[in-house]
This record gives structure tokens, sequence and C-alpha cells, in this order.
């Protein structure tokens, strides 16, 4: 059985809607280093269309600042509008600065609600959105190869180089990268595209806005695909679910903040239904059962973001009482 492990996600988004501060920002990735509770530190990635403190530039100054904690990015959504040679480079010099610690996850983007300017930012790389899903597949395979051969040379449909090495060399091979993937399962064939790509590309998966019953499902979907694909997952496969938790003796008080916030962030206004299925709201027993049930389902790593307007009260809820809570729990 492999022990569940807990990343606290940052919001580098939060600087620059005044929100918080680059001090606070930094002060809670050392808290988390320092409390055995945390196992690693996320950022989010955007560049126009929800622009933030850049995510690479970010990570670099939380890899100063803390020690133990994994870092990683959930996940990159300018992939496809980065230079994936270049994109590798940076990635690679950030593992070297982190002491190996760094956990890639990529991602393309969403044009759905609480994408943010989604047609703006391609627009502005003159990069065609149609092309984002090859276009980060191509970046996943450059990112590998070049750190694990020397010497490399590709050849894509946008990507093309031959005989590069790339310095620094990672610290630890195999270099983590995890894909995400969130099926809407009203469009079935994009459903299993999205989960075969995670199976032949990903050491691990990221997913938000599920039920245990969806990510259970899901999981089992990408296993069956790692099978056909010849590359069945082992345990160090990871299986991650991206939630938000906001911790609450009033419950519906704090709903009300949560929708409040979320809508400041995104400058979108969800429906209930949806907040309730992407936020554990409530007491500290109440957020801990949420999450034991995506436990139960299979994920192996829960980063959990701060939802709401006082970030270091929240992060001493889920430190001090929630997640105490799940100590000893094991993925199934």
């Amino acid at each position: 059985m492999t022990r569940v492990k807990y990343g606290l996600t940052l919001s580098n988004r939060s600087v620059l809607l005044g929100m918080s501060t680059v001090s606070e920002m930094l002060d809670l990735a050392v808290e988390a280093d320092r409390s055995e509770r945390w196992d690693s530190v996320w950022l989010g990635d955007s560049i126009f269309a929800k622009p933030r403190l850049d995510a690479l530039v970010a990570l670099g100054a939380l890899a100063a600042r803390t020690d133990r904690v994994r870092l990683g990015v959930g996940c990159m959504a300018s992939m496809p509008l980065r230079d994936a040679l270049l994109l590798a480079y940076q990635w690679l010099s950030f593992d070297c600065i982190s002491g190996g610690r760094s956990i890639f996850v990529a991602c393309q983007g969403q044009r759905e609600a609480g994408g943010g300017l989604f047609e703006e930012e391609f627009a502005a790389f003159g990069i065609d959105p149609a092309t984002r899903s090859r276009r980060m597949e191509e970046a996943i395979e450059v990112l590998r190869l070049v750190s694990t051969t020397e010497n490399a040379s590709y050849e894509g449909t946008y990507n093309r180089f031959e005989d590069v090495t790339v310095l620094p060399r990672p610290v630890r091979l195999p270099l983590p990268i995890w894909v995400t993937a969130n099926p809407n399962p009203a469009f079935p064939k994009l459903a299993e595209r999205a989960l075969r790509r995670v199976a032949r590309l990903g050491d691990g998966w990221m997913t938000t806005a599920n039920t245990p019953s969806s990510f259970s499902a899901n999981l089992d979907a990408i296993r069956r695909y790692a099978d056909e694909e010849g590359r069945p997952l082992d345990s160090r496969f990871e299986a991650c679910l991206y939630y938000n938790i906001h911790v609450t003796d009033d419950r519906d008080r704090g709903m009300d903040e949560v929708a409040s916030y979320l809508k400041d962030y995104y400058g979108v206004e969800y429906d209930r239904t949806f907040l309730e299925r992407w936020v554990a709201v409530g007491g500290p027993s109440r957020c801990a059962g949420l999450i034991r049930e995506f436990v139960k389902a299979g994920a192996t790593t829960v980063t959990l973001r701060l939802v709401g307007y006082d970030e270091a009260a929240q992060f001493r809820r889920v430190t001090d009482e929630v997640l105490p809570a799940l100590v000893g729990m094991s993925a199934s």
C-alpha cells in the first residue's frame, strides 16, 4: 500500500489580484516545509489568460526558501504556448536548483468557464488553439527525451532539433512528468482520448472537479489503457486529486465566502452544485471525511488549495485539524 501524500497549492495569481502578497506566499511555503504533514507545495500557471507571477520564476523562489517538500506546477496550462526545448531547459534548471524536488504536470489550458482570456492568450502568441493538444504532447516528449538522453534529436510537427544536450542534467531519474485529464462524460470520445494520453505519456495523473466515483472509474480506465499500450502502471504511478478546501464551523457562511472568493479569482459565478464537488467546505471532520473518500477511490496525492480571504488561518486549520485526521491512510 502507498502512503497518501498531501500537497499545498499556493496562489501566485492572488498576488496580482491584491488577495495576498509575495511574502505571505513564501511564508506559507516555508511553514509547509517545516511541517511533516505536507509533502509538496504547488503553484498554478498561466501567462495572459489568468495573469500571475510566472510559475517558473516563482517556483525558483520557493526552491530557495524550502529544503524538504517537493515542488510542482499544477498545472502548466501555458505549455502549448512555450517553446518546448526552452521549457525543458528551464525545467531542468529548476530541478537542479531545487535539488531534484521537481514535479512537472503537463496541461493545455481550457476554453471553459474559469479559463480566463483563453482565446486572447493564444492570439497574442500567434498559435491556433486547435493545435494545443499535439503541442502539449510534443513538449512532454521533448522534456522526457532531453532529460534521459544526451545528444538528443527530435522530429515532430511543431518541434525539430538535432544533437542537442540540455544542461544541467536531472538530479534524479526518471524526472516526474504527470499529465492532466478532466474528462467530461458528455463527450466520451474526448474523454477517452484524454485518459489514453495519460496512460501513454504520464508518470502520474492530475485531475480536478471529480466525485470519488468518477475518480475511481477514470483511474481504472487509465490502468486499462496503459495495459493496452504495453505500459502497465506500477506502484510509482501517482493519481493526484487537485482539491479545494475551506475549513469553517459555519458551513453556510463558508459556502458564501468560497463562492465570493472564486468569483473574485476567476470572474465566474459558479453554481453551488459544482462548488460542492470542487471544494471541501465545513468542519475539520467533514473535510477530512471528503478527502478520505477520494483516497479510498485511489488517490495517492491530494493537493489542497486554500480557498478563502485569510489563507494563513486556513493553513493553520488544515495543518492542525484536518491532516492529523488523515494520518496513516494508504491509497487503495
